[in-house]
């Protein structure tokens, strides 16, 4: 039996019988602490979903996780910089959050940007592009750039696959 925090209980409570299901796994709540118990692989894809969901993902961006095409990243903003961490966040985010939105959409996943972490459920295929693409951002490099970055690997994987 596992057992994951999670701040944001509300919405564990309210899908439990439908996580159950899903997730193929028993599912116990007690305050903040949520326990689960299946089959090994069953845990394991449980765990991932509830990881993401204590991260700060919706139930059903978490959900995603339970295909083994997907990944869940989390890159500490720390270990790639000495900057201002305020400067940081505005550069990932941007005006609005275009540079985060644009990220998303390019790339096809999810990032969500937390305190001093970033988190990210993506393909498996994307997720290093992805990863690299938001550290270079961290260490400096111009939004634009990674932009170009991005859709350079898009277009790569597409020549690949045809």
């Amino acid at each position: 039996m596992e057992y994951h925090y999670i701040e944001r209980m509300k919405d564990v409570k309210k899908h439990q019988p439908e996580l159950e299901k899903k997730l193929r796994v028993k599912i116990k709540i007690e305050g903040k602490k949520v326990f689960f118990k299946g089959a090994a692989i069953d845990e394991y894809d449980a765990g991932l979903v509830f990881d993401a969901v204590a991260f700060g993902f919706s139930l059903k961006k978490a959900l995603a996780l339970k295909d083994e095409e997907m990944i869940f990243r989390i890159i500490h903003i720390k270990t790639h910089t000495k900057r201002n961490l305020g400067a940081v966040l505005a550069r990932l985010i941007g005006t609005r959050g275009k540079t985060k939105k644009t990220i998303s959409e390019i790339s096809g996943c999810e990032v969500l940007i937390k305190d001093s972490e970033v988190g990210i459920i993506c393909d498996a295929e994307n997720v290093e592009n992805v990863e690299q693409a938001i550290i270079n951002i961290i260490k400096g490099s111009k939004q634009a750039n990674m932009y170009r970055y991005l859709e350079r690997m898009n277009r790569a994987k597409k020549n690949l696959i045809e």
